[in-house]
């Protein structure tokens, strides 16, 4: 038992309570868990317990309880795939999207390895123009040529992006462009399979008793705002990637498809505020093949960090925030229902809806016109379905950020299987090293109880946590760089 201390005399809350944290009864513990966290910038803290059998003998092979922690809680990674949020966490989502991308297109995790043979492309799909923007054209040598405003922008311009004439620039259909990527992208990856059939002269019943498409895409925010995707597709047999295409289906035949599907793929909205408009993509994409080696060429290695590096992006590309501006006690309606249901107007946000005003946000003007333009739209009758007051903050954009096909690879959740069970197989290795008995996984049985209690560190947590960020920071960088001289 010890002692009470009087920690009166130190200012700083994170040193008190790191004070506080050294003096429990094992503060090994609770360097060691926010060690295992590995820098995570928003832990989870949970209670419970976790209690692992073997059925045949009813002996309790493992078993671990939150209580019995120094500070009476587990704390486990956030998981957020959002370099903005967690920089360690999306590491590691960007580690398995890289490994889930390179399988589909070497093999590996399940996937055969011919799939290298067969054809595949790298797919850049962008929006159309909503009005003339500031940007650095290029010559055909690469040379840079000024803007239509005029001037020359250097390449960290703030202005680029940016309409040349905001009062003419239609943020409205840029917004709901961003609102109904996803669907468009659905409906592309349709009319491809259409386009490739109509081309090659055959039904499209045809085409896929014959060919399977997979692909991979992931979303990109450019300067103006919207967002392009792109994608990795991938021809296979009828059995998928352990099967051959046919000698038919070549790269040439699947960019042809692209334009034809680009051209064709289209979405009506019709409403009596803003009338109605065609959502199409824009006349600039790319279509390029990827090879298994190369230099200088989109090899499987170099287009799977690339797809990874936007895995874990958001819209801070463009210049906004990355937090929702919806009052979350009204859900952005601005009223909450009282007695009777009677509508009273919400006291946390004055009737407004925002969590923050958008006057008031540090972002640029475009920016902050396509957020009143997201939150106006939001609240119109016929596109109240969108929720676009939640979905302000990106700019409109509703949709994932990655996906992929079913059968183009393994999935997140097998690779973090892996990782599970081999932890496991490392604890099982050291009770066999240390004379303890061992069982096997396949055949016992666990059981848990687990409630969640808050996000975040304590305040003396978070200075050992700032210390662990430190060291794997400075690791990497003597990695990169070498060992300084001393």
């Amino acid at each position: 038992m010890h002692r009470h201390l009087d920690l009166r005399h130190v200012v700083s809350p994170g040193l008190r309570d790191l004070i506080e944290l050294a003096n429990t009864h094992d503060f090994d513990r609770v360097q060691q868990q926010v060690r295992d966290l590995r820098g995570c910038t928003s832990p989870v803290n949970l209670h419970g317990f976790t209690i692992t059998t073997n059925p045949a003998t009813k002996e309790v092979v493992r078993s671990y309880r939150s209580e019995d922690e120094p500070t009476g809680r587990l704390l486990t990674t956030c998981g957020n795939r959002r370099a903005s949020r967690c920089p360690a966490c999306s590491r590691v989502y960007a580690a398995d999207t890289y490994h889930l991308i390179k399988a589909g297109l070497s093999g590996g995790k399940n996937v055969a390895e011919t799939v290298r043979d067969h054809p595949r492309a790298f797919l850049t799909l962008t929006a159309p123009s909503f009005g003339p923007v500031h940007s650095r054209p290029t010559a055909d040598a690469g040379k840079p040529r000024p803007c239509a405003c005029g001037d020359a922008h250097a390449e960290d311009a703030p202005e680029l992006g940016t309409p040349l004439n905001p009062a003419t620039y239609d943020y409205t259909g840029a917004v709901l462009w961003n609102a109904h990527a996803g669907q468009l992208w659905a409906r592309f990856t349709t009319y491809l399979r259409r386009a490739l059939a109509g081309h090659l002269g055959m039904t499209q019943k045809a085409l896929n008793a014959a060919l399977r498409i997979s692909f991979a895409k992931v979303a990109e925010y450019q300067k103006r705002g919207l967002v392009h995707f792109h994608a990795v597709i991938r021809f296979d047999g009828p059995d998928g990637h352990t099967t051959v295409p046919p000698a038919w289906a070549t790269f040439d035949a699947l960019r042809v498809a692209v334009g034809l599907a680009i051209e064709r793929a289209r979405l009506t909205i019709e409403s009596d505020s803003i009338g109605e408009r065609v959502i199409a993509w824009g006349g600039r994409y790319k279509v390029d093949p990827i090879t298994a080696l190369g230099d200088g060429e989109l090899t499987d290695a170099k287009v799977a960090g690339y797809v990874a590096k936007y895995a874990t992006k958001n819209a801070e590309g463009a210049g906004t925030v990355d937090r929702t501006l919806m009052c979350r006690p009204c859900a952005g309606r601005g009223y909450t229902l009282g007695f009777g249901r009677i509508r009273d107007l919400c006291a946390d946000c004055e009737g407004t809806g925002q969590a923050e005003p958008i006057k008031a946000l540090p972002v640029a003007q475009h920016v902050r016109q396509m957020i009143r333009t997201a939150w106006a739209l939001g609240h119109l009758p016929e596109f109240a379905e969108l929720k676009l007051w939640k979905w302000a903050h990106m700019l409109g954009f509703r949709g994932h950020f990655s996906s992929k096909s079913r059968a183009y690879s393994t999935t997140l959740g097998a690779l973090r299987d892996v990782r599970r069970a081999w932890r496991l197989a490392q604890a099982e290795a050291a009770r066999a090293r240390a004379g303890l008995p061992t069982a096997d996984e396949a055949t016992l049985v666990t059981a848990s109880s687990w409630t969640y209690l808050a996000a975040g560190y304590r305040p003396g947590e978070e200075l050992l946590a700032a210390q662990v960020r430190h060291d794997i920071a400075h690791a990497a960088r003597i990695k990169s760089e070498g060992e300084p001289w001393l």
